[in-house]
């Protein structure tokens, strides 16, 4: 009986600290570790809806927002999770839309969707106002709310994959840059 009992408290033992070093990475603004830390450990953490939050907003944060399709479908035992779950789905479905409008020429003008703070979700929104007339090799918009934004949005092609990347200037300095497939 002892035994059992020290088996069950070390499991929760290092279920708190996966947790703790997830949170701490995440803290720390060290979002690609914090997803592959994760990744590594969620099968046996999936039934523990902070982890999986915590873990899915490190992924996203990362740009790895393939890995969310997961995390939504298990978020769904409380009213935050749910929220997560909803918010994660929107930015993935906004990824998949625009990759597949700059790829294939959808149109996405016809399509209303939810929007969110992430950075996909404004391009999108962006995108979806622009005017389509002619074929272009790159799209640029000004940030609806700080004028000295503007992002730029094109296809890279690379060896196998077409690679959708989006690079977020302040002024003329790239701040960011983000690369989707």
């Amino acid at each position: 009986m002892k035994i059992l009992f020290l088996l069950f408290f070390l499991f929760l033992s290092a279920s708190a600290d996966i947790k703790k070093t997830l949170y701490h990475l995440y803290q720390a603004k060290q979002y690609e570790e914090a997803c592959r830390e994760g990744l590594k450990v969620f099968q046996e953490h999936r039934e523990d809806e902070e982890f999986v939050s915590l873990y899915a907003f490190s992924c996203l944060y990362a740009d790895y927002i393939d890995r969310l399709a997961i995390p939504i479908s298990v978020l769904k035992n409380s009213e935050e999770a749910r929220s997560n779950a909803a918010y994660f789905s929107v930015i993935m479905m906004q990824k998949k839309l625009l990759y597949h409008a700059l790829i294939d020429d959808y149109k996405l003008t016809e399509l209303k969707l939810p929007t969110t703070d992430h950075v996909l979700s404004t391009v999108y929104d962006l995108y979806a106002k622009a005017s389509h007339e002619r074929a272009r090799s790159y799209y640029t918009f000004k940030n609806e709310q700080n004028d000295k934004i503007f992002y730029k949005l094109y296809i890279e092609n690379s060896d196998k994959t077409k690679k959708m990347v989006i690079e977020v200037y302040y002024d003329t300095i790239m701040t960011h840059r983000h690369i989707y497939w």
